[in-house]
C-alpha cells in the first residue's frame, strides 16, 4: 500500500503544478507566518522558559519572533506550538486536521538550514498538504472517535514528506522518511479538555518529529515493507474502516491544498458555524440581548462532545466551547483574538448568555457531516424566536474569505505579534510575487 501511495504522490511533479496551486501555497505560508507570530506573543513567556531550561544550544534555525537561532528540531517544536496557539491556523473540513502548524514548521526549519530555493519550498508545502489531507480523510472520523488528534497524527507525516519533496528525496528516502513519521504519529484529544495549554503541543511535537523522520529518510534507514497498510501499520491503528479512495484515487482535477479552509474566528473550527449564526442573529430586525430565555444549537455529533461546556475554565476552554463562542459573538459581534482574553471570558453578560446555550446533536446534520458542518441556532426570547442556520462558515472553499478579509486577518495577526504594518505589507507583496528568499523573511520577523 505504501509503495502505491508514494508512486501516486510522485506523479505530482513541480513542473506540472499550476500557478493557481503555487498561489495557494504562498497564501498558506503567509497565513502561517501571521498565526505563528501571534502565537509566539501569546506563549512567549512559556516558550522562553522552555528554551532557557532545556535547549540553550546555538543552532541553525529561526524561531519566529525570537532573535536567537536554535537546533532544527527545537525551532520546529516552538514554531509548531506558536502556529496553533491562537486557533486561527488553516485546516481541512473532511480531514478534521490543521496543516500549516505542523507541516510548515517542520519544513521552514530544514529549508533555512539547507538553503532550499523558494520554488522547492513551495513545492514541499504542496506535497505536505496533499499527503496529510489524504491520510486524514482516509482515517476520519474513526481517528477522532478513538480519541486521536489528527493534527499530531498526520501532521508529522505531512511534515516529513514536505521536507523530502523540497530536498528531492528519491523513492527509497521518501519511503524511509514516511515510515519513520508513521511510527511517530501521535496526539490525543484529551489535550483539548479544560484549561489545557497542551493542545498546541500536538502540532509542535509533530513538526519536531517530522524533522527527525525526514533526516532518517535522507540517511537511507531501511523501512518496513508497508508502514501504511501493514497489519499493524498506520491504517489499522487509526481507523476501523479506512476510506481507501483517498489513497488509491488520484484522478481529481485539483490538489488538496486548494480545498483547505482559512479561519476568521479564533476558536476551534467546530465552533465556527455557531459563531456565524450568532453574528447573523445579532443583525436580525427586532433582536436585542434582553429577555433571552433559551438558546438551542443543533449540530452534528462530532461538534458536541468536548465543545458543549458552559463552564469556562480559561482562555483555551473558551476557544473549545460552542456556548461561549456563540455568546461572545452575539454580545460583541466578533470572535477574534481579543474576544478570547480574560476581559471577555470573565464578562458577566457573556457568561450569562453562554449559560443559556444548549448544544444538541441532530441526526440528519450528523449524516451530512463532513461534507457539511452545519449549525442551526434558535434563540428563544419573550418576544419570539430568532433563527439562523450556517452550512459553510466563512473560510470554507464554498464560502471563502475575500482577499480583503484574508489580508486584514494577516495584518492583524502580524502587527499583534510585533511586526510593523509597513513590514507586513512588504512581506505580503514579496511572498505573493515570489520575489524573496526565506532568509529575508525570517530576518524581518526575528
Amino acid at each position: 500500500m505504501i509503495d502505491l501511495f508514494l508512486r501516486n504522490i510522485e506523479t505530482i511533479r513541480p513542473e506540472n503544478i499550476s500557478s493557481e496551486v503555487y498561489q495557494a501555497a504562498r497564501r498558506c505560508f503567509l497565513d502561517y507566518l501571521g498565526c505563528t507570530l501571534a502565537g509566539n506573543k501569546l506563549y512567549r513567556e512559556k516558550e522562553s522558559a522552555y528554551l532557557t531550561d532545556l535547549d540553550t544550544e546555538v543552532g541553525k534555525a529561526t524561531i519566529l519572533g525570537f532573535s536567537k537561532k536554535v537546533p532544527l528540531q527545537t525551532a520546529a517544536l516552538i514554531n509548531g506550538i506558536s502556529a496553533h496557539v491562537a486557533e486561527l491556523d488553516d485546516g481541512h473540513r473532511v480531514g478534521m486536521v490543521h496543516l500549516g502548524s505542523p507541516i510548515i514548521s517542520a519544513l521552514i526549519a530544514v529549508a533555512e538550514h539547507e538553503r532550499i530555493e523558494i520554488r522547492d519550498f513551495l513545492y514541499g508545502i504542496i506535497i505536505g498538504y496533499e499527503v496529510a489531507i489524504r491520510l486524514a480523510c482516509t482515517i476520519q472520523p474513526d481517528c477522532k472517535l478513538k480519541g486521536f488528534h489528527a493534527t499530531g497524527v498526520v501532521g508529522v507525516i505531512g511534515g516529513a514528506m514536505a521536507i523530502g519533496a523540497a530536498l528531492k528525496f528519491d523513492v527509497k528516502q521518501m519511503k524511509s522518511a514516511f515510515s519513520a513519521a508513521v511510527t511517530s504519529a501521535a496526539g490525543v484529544l484529551e489535550m483539548i479538555e479544560g484549561d489545557t495549554e497542551l493542545k498546541a503541543f500536538n502540532a509542535g511535537r509533530a513538526a519536531m518529529d517530522a524533522v527527525a523522520a525526514a533526516y532518517m529518510g535522507k540517511a537511507y534507514f531501511k523501512a518496513p515493507q508497508d508502514a501504511l497498510g501493514g497489519k499493524r501499520g498506520f491504517l489499522s491503528v487509526f481507523s476501523d474502516n479506512p476510506k481507501m479512495e483517498y489513497i488509491e484515487n488520484f484522478n481529481e482535477p485539483f490538489l488538496y491544498i486548494q480545498t483547505i479552509y482559512n479561519k476568521p474566528y479564533a476558536a476551534c473550527r467546530h465552533c465556527h458555524p455557531a459563531i456565524e449564526a450568532a453574528i447573523n442573529i445579532r443583525g436580525q430586525k427586532g433582536f436585542t440581548l434582553n429577555n433571552i430565555e433559551r438558546i438551542q444549537v443543533e449540530t452534528y455529533r462530532l461538534a458536541v462532545k468536548g465543545h458543549d461546556h458552559t463552564f469556562i475554565q480559561g482562555i483555551n476552554s473558551a476557544k473549545m466551547s460552542i456556548p461561549y463562542s456563540f455568546a461572545v459573538s452575539l454580545v460583541v459581534g466578533r470572535a477574534g483574538l481579543d474576544e478570547y482574553t480574560e476581559k471577555y471570558i470573565s464578562n458577566k453578560t457573556i457568561l450569562e448568555v453562554a449559560s443559556k446555550v444548549v448544544v444538541i446533536e441532530r441526526e440528519d446534520l450528523t449524516l451530512l457531516c463532513p461534507q457539511k458542518r452545519i449549525a442551526k441556532v434558535t434563540v428563544q426570547t419573550v418576544t419570539g424566536n430568532f433563527v439562523s442556520q450556517v452550512d459553510y462558515p466563512k473560510g470554507e472553499p464554498e464560502n471563502p474569505m475575500s482577499d480583503q478579509e484574508f489580508y486584514a486577518k494577516l495584518e492583524q495577526l502580524m502587527t499583534f505579534g510585533g511586526c510593523s504594518i509597513d513590514s507586513c505589507k512588504q512581506i505580503e507583496q514579496r511572498v505573493m510575487q515570489e520575489r524573496f528568499t526565506l532568509s529575508e523573511i525570517l530576518e524581518n520577523l526575528s
